[in-house]
Order: C-alpha cells, then structure tokens, then sequence
C-alpha cells in the first residue's frame, strides 16, 4: 500500500488523490467514514440504505398479513381497528383456511 498526502482545505475539507478514489471507487457525492484510530484516522468507503418510514397503513399491511391463523388473523384486525384504520381498506391476503 503506497502512502498519498492531501491538503486539508477550508472547513476541514480533505482532497483525495485521484489514483486512490478510482482504486477504491470513490467518486463525487460517494459516503465515507472517518474512523478516529490511535495513530490517526482512517477514511474509506461506506454504503448507506436507504431507511423506510413506515406509514399508519403500511404497518397495518404488515400486521395483516403476518397472521397465519384465522384467530390471529381476527386480533390482527382488531390491532388493525384500534389503530383506527378499517382493516378491509388495507390491501392484505387473509391466511389460508386449514381444512
């Protein structure tokens, strides 16, 4: 591993040298994370997720179908009532009849 200096610019901005960003692909508008180490700190690459807000609804959806019996299927809908939603405006599947 070969060692690269940089400049540290306003506001703390650190530029990193082009050979190094297309090794590790790194290229404008990518995350980083910057670790604090004992001997200094290190910067590399980062993946982000992106985070789902659940909505009263889609909490319900889930509820829903996550029944797998028709008596948790009837609490479900009954959660699903205390939430203050109608349980039959939700698009769900209603679990199979064990027959």
């Amino acid at each position: 591993m070969e060692s690269l200096a940089s400049k540290v610019g306003r506001r703390g901005t650190v530029v990193l040298p082009a050979k190094l960003r297309r090794r590790l692909g790194i290229e404008e508008g990518s995350f980083v994370i910057a670790e604090e180490r004992e001997d200094g700190i290190l910067i590399r690459p980062a993946t982000v997720l992106p985070v789902e807000i659940y909505s009263p609804e889609r909490r319900a959806e889930f509820i829903l179908n996550n029944a797998v019996s028709a008596e948790d299927y009837r609490r479900a809908r009954t959660e699903v009532k205390r939430m203050g939603l109608n349980p039959d405006r939700i698009k769900h599947h209603r679990p199979a009849r064990r027959g």
